[in-house]
């Protein structure tokens, strides 16, 4: 059986209690590179054979995978397997096989990043729509960023963006976004290393101008963190005459 564990965004305690007991039996680890914490590796028996996957292609993934999948294997992916981890082409290639696989999901960077912040995405009046997305470089992405930023009243999170912030900042400027617009940019999400740096449009990319790796990137009204609705679900109406 071939497992997709999502680790979590970086936290180990925040593996599923689900992800930890396969670990601990697994026979064969197969794992996305110093994205994954080694302490979640520590939990694997001294006997596994654990490889890193960093600079690994296709061909070799899809060679492990079917070399051991009589046995135990975990495929580690970072956050959650179903976020940017190209599982959808491991899979297609495990189906054509026959080779029985599973899905175990783990906390995604986003939800990470909001239990840090103490945020919440859904605020009554103000955000009722979560898009999780990247911006365009290399990895081209169908949605124009425009298309994206016209979603004015959305909770935006860009992943795997950092070095495209100047990008995202010059398009939002031009359609209109205040400059005094949240933009908020968190490193290493629950990381013991994660660092938060809160701004807006007008002056975040000099704060972060630092970060090369891990981050994520808040953009919108949300972040005030002001409802400007009550919510029907927990304010006691008046009752009538």
């Amino acid at each position: 059986m071939i497992y997709f564990i999502g680790a979590g965004p970086g936290n180990p305690e925040l593996l599923t209690l689900k992800a930890h007991r396969i670990l601990q039996h697994a026979d064969a680890v197969l794992y996305t590179g110093s994205l994954v914490p080694k302490e979640v590796l520590g939990w694997c028996k001294k006997e596994a054979l654990i490889k890193d996957s960093q600079s690994m292609k296709y061909p070799e993934i899809f060679a492990f995978l079917e070399e051991h999948h009589e046995k135990t294997v975990v495929r580690l992916h970072t956050g959650d397997p179903a976020l940017y981890s190209t599982i959808a082409k491991q899979i297609a290639y495990l189906k054509e096989r026959n080779i029985p696989y599973e899905v175990i999901p783990g906390v995604s960077a986003a939800f990470g990043a909001a239990a840090s912040l103490g945020i919440e995405y859904t605020l009554p009046g103000v955000s009722q729509t979560l898009i999780l997305t990247r911006i365009e470089g290399k990895t081209p992405n169908p949605e124009a960023l425009e298309t994206l930023l016209a979603c004015r009243h959305s909770s935006l999170v860009f992943y795997l963006s950092i070095t495209l912030l100047a990008t995202l900042k010059q398009t939002a400027l031009q359609m209109g976004y205040a400059p005094e617009t949240p933009c908020w940019v968190i490193e290493k999400a629950t990381w013991k290393e994660e660092a938060v740096y809160k701004g807006c449009l007008s002056d975040i990319e000099e704060k972060v101008r630092h970060i090369e790796g891990i981050a994520l990137i808040l953009l919108g009204d949300f972040l005030h963190q002001e409802e400007r609705e009550a919510s029907h679900l927990y304010v006691k109406e008046s009752g009538s005459c």
